[in-house]
């Protein structure tokens, strides 16, 4: 990390936790499907450290996200990948924290801007709308600076209570 503005790992914790007025702490995405997470589960790590937050005002999932060296794609900045498996996380545990019990069927990310490694941005996501068990939503990366790093929109489908449950035991269940 060359920027002299990049946050070191030892940092980015504080960094994290500097939250807008009207959010509330999401300890842990358990609540809304995820026991533990390939993107946000290493709080210690060098990837990428995910705080999540509800915004009061419209009740969409906002967090704060720090992506480290080990999410290096072009020298020096982010993985594409790994802003799109941040999104891809965000949008359905928007769903989730919706009430709604999904999975990914089609995510859609559009790159704007690199991400310098060593950066804080924010992430944002929120259901656009529902067509039975179809739920759209979109999310979106931006840096302090105001800068849009990445957009997403994602459809995610609903899931029964069965099929809930066989994936919870390891099952995959019938389709």
């Amino acid at each position: 990390m060359s920027r002299a503005s990049a946050t070191t790992a030892a940092s980015a914790d504080a960094a994290l936790a500097a939250v807008d007025s009207g959010w509330s702490p999401l300890d842990a995405l358990v609540g809304v499907g995820l026991t533990r997470s390939f993107v946000s589960g290493d709080a210690d790590g060098d990837r990428l450290r995910v705080r999540y937050f509800r915004r009061a005002d419209d009740g969409a999932l906002v967090g704060r996200a720090w992506f480290g060296p080990g999410a290096e794609g072009p020298p020096g900045h982010a993985h594409g990948g790994a802003m799109a498996a941040l999104l891809d996380e965000a949008m359905g545990a928007s769903a989730w924290l919706a009430g709604h019990a999904v999975l990914a069927a089609q995510i859609t990310i559009a790159f704007r801007a690199i991400l310098p490694l060593g950066s804080i941005v924010t992430v944002e996501a929120s259901i656009a709308r529902i067509d039975g068990r179809k739920v759209m939503t979109r999310g979106r990366l931006v840096g302090d600076a105001g800068v849009t790093h990445a957009e997403g929109e994602g459809l995610f489908v609903e899931l029964d209570a069965a099929r809930i449950s066989n994936l919870a035991k390891g099952t995959s269940g019938p389709r």
